[in-house]
């Protein structure tokens, strides 16, 4: 089988230099797009109609949800998606042939049990891979071998393994996943609902009033679950994430491995304060039944976008790729009405729901003029710095570690399916990785995330080749002296990722076919994500709840009468959740029913 993947390496290696000499920079790739997003829409809608009850601007995993959801409700319902290719940043791509990636979503737990059950999406097709062991962290020392960090569901053998590095440290581990999941079930529920409008509690006769009262329930009983404990869950939302796991542990590679899920997607460090609630986050999902697992998508995160959108047309939606909407409608009192397309074409409806960005939602198809200046000052000021170069790479054999060596027979091990916590010995190694992005240089030791979904779906990839997925930062979007990323630039950078996985699996470097790599520039050309932003803004206490996307608009609702966020940029955040488009649209449900 090896020897089949090296033959076709070397065949693949000849092709791309000839076919596309920077095709290692510029993402060039076959895509499963098109195909795919025609089967969507197959027998559902061969012709977009002028007129729908509602219309989804962007096929992005919420954008999907909404639409599934809205015509389950009876409401008419048309998504149109401006790639070739449906779910937004939850896409499969072929970005080498032969090699299917997720190209940019590559991990799900997030996603709301509701969704599940209620769009049937195994029925339509999706299916999960658990991980367990899910996280390893290899260290470079000198000793042979090098140890390292494996973590499972398997308390016992977890804390075997933390016992290496400290034996407090394996003995609190039990009562530290507790506490934290305490904190989980308690905001839970907060998830699944819009924030209290403050603005509307005292407002209205007596008994809108107490109807708007009882928005306050799910947050009172959150409150209440976290009880006397309250001051130190506070603590856990506010403090740097380096000052929470100091309190419950001493040694470095087990605090540095926890942090990683802290500090993720942000441009933040371990010692930056509320970077313990982007920890929350990423614990606060669940994977059949178990709190906290994080899964590979069977045929990659396309393919939970495609069990999406046939629940939807299932129902009767019309989803349509290479769509681009050019802005929304407007009726005489500032209601919206509609879409326009970049080709001329009106799409008439009652509602529209965005999935786009609150940038790109209200700054660019929405008119300044329509919408109140401090709102508009507000979507303009809001933080969408973004660490983060994803680079998918293709290749000839499974990476091996000093710390794990791979069996003589090549076939994946235990800590190939999980989580690879690269450049993660110590906290103070992430603080100054972030330090050089923070001044505008990339990382010179960049905190790297190596998944290889392939190890647990080999279809992803031909006979004993892999696909590898490198979630890294820090990169800042812009660079030092204002230069841009240019084709140096990347490749420069993506070298030293590989120097330093090479560092700890010697002969990474010569096992690639190809990469695909993708800096904060890239992320918001190719998927819309503002500054690269996997969230669509920053997951700081000051952009959550009542805030996100802005003090007053946090319900899902517009300044504009019929306009909806329904993505990320809306409550409760980023991540492949689904739970800012389930909760828009049964706003926007509601709303229709008092039309």
């Amino acid at each position: 089988m090896v020897r089949r993947c090296g033959a076709m390496a070397a065949a693949l290696r000849g092709r791309l230099s000839v076919v596309c000499s920077s095709c290692w920079l510029q993402g060039w790739h076959l895509s499963l797009g098109p195909s795919r997003a025609r089967l969507a829409h197959a027998g559902a809608a061969t012709q977009l109609q002028r007129e729908y009850d509602a219309v989804v601007i962007g096929a992005g995993h919420n954008g999907l949800v909404a639409a599934a959801y809205l015509q389950r409700a009876g409401l008419s319902t048309a998504v149109l998606e401006k790639r070739h290719v449906l779910g937004g940043a939850a896409v499969t791509e072929e970005i080498v042939p032969g090699f299917k990636f997720s190209r940019a979503s590559y991990l799900l737990s997030l996603l709301r049990p509701q969704i599940y059950a209620d769009l049937e999406l195994q029925r339509h097709g999706l299916r999960v891979l658990p991980r367990d062991p899910y996280s390893f962290t290899p260290l470079l020392e000198d000793r042979s071998p090098p140890r390292s960090l494996l973590l499972g569901h398997d308390m016992a053998q977890t804390q075997q393994q933390i016992a290496q590095f400290s034996q407090k440290d394996a003995q609190a581990y039990p009562e530290y996943e507790a506490f934290m999941g305490r904190m989980v079930l308690a905001l839970d529920p907060l998830l699944d609902v819009p924030p209290v409008d403050t603005a509307a509690l005292g407002k209205g006769s007596l008994l809108q009033q107490l109807r708007n009262l009882q928005t306050l329930k799910p947050l009172l009983q959150a409150g209440l679950a976290l009880g006397r404990q309250l001051p130190r869950y506070y603590e856990v939302l506010t403090a740097p994430i380096s000052k929470i796991l100091d309190h419950w542990f001493e040694s470095e590679p087990l605090k540095a491995t926890l942090a990683t899920d802290a500090v993720i997607g942000a441009m933040a460090s371990p010692h930056t304060p509320g970077s313990g609630y982007v920890l929350l986050h990423h614990v606060m999902g669940e994977l059949e039944g178990r709190r906290g697992a994080w899964g590979y998508v069977a045929g990659g995160m396309g393919a939970l976008s495609q069990a999406i959108a046939q629940a939807a047309t299932a129902r009767g939606a019309h989803i349509f790729a290479e769509k681009a909407v050019c802005h929304v409608l407007l009726g005489r009192d500032g209601e919206a009405q509609g879409v326009a397309l970049q080709d001329g074409t009106e799409v008439r409806s009652k509602l529209v729901l965005s999935n786009a960005s609150p940038q790109i939602t209200f700054l660019e198809l929405v008119p300044q003029e329509q919408l109140p200046k401090d709102f508009v000052q507000h979507i303009r000021q809001v933080d969408t710095c973004s660490p983060v170069t994803k680079i998918n790479v293709a290749v000839d054999r499974l990476p091996s570690f000093l710390a794990a060596p791979n069996a003589r027979d090549g076939q994946p091990l235990p800590h190939h399916q999980c989580s690879i916590h690269l450049n993660c010995e110590d906290t103070q190694v992430l603080h100054q990785a972030f330090t050089e992005a923070a001044h505008g240089h990339p990382s010179s030791r960049p905190m790297i995330e190596l998944c290889i979904p392939s190890a647990l779906d080999p279809g992803l990839a031909p006979p004993g080749c892999h696909v590898v997925s490198l979630f890294t930062q820090y990169t800042p979007s812009t660079l030092a002296g204002g230069r841009s990323w240019d084709e140096q630039a990347r490749n420069a950078y993506a070298d030293t990722v590989f120097d330093c996985i090479e560092d700890y699996a010697p002969g990474f470097k010569a096992s690639i076919i190809g990469r695909d790599i993708l800096t904060p520039p890239d992320l918001e050309r190719i998927f819309g994500l503002p500054g690269g932003n996997i969230f669509h803004g920053g997951m700081s206490l000051d952009q959550l709840y009542f805030a996100r996307p802005a003090p007053s608009y946090s319900g899902y609702r517009s300044p504009i009468p019929g306009l909806y966020l329904c993505g990320s940029g809306a409550h409760p955040g980023g991540g492949v959740m689904g739970a800012a488009g389930r909760n828009a649209a049964q706003v926007a449900i509601e709303d229709f029913r008092h039309l």
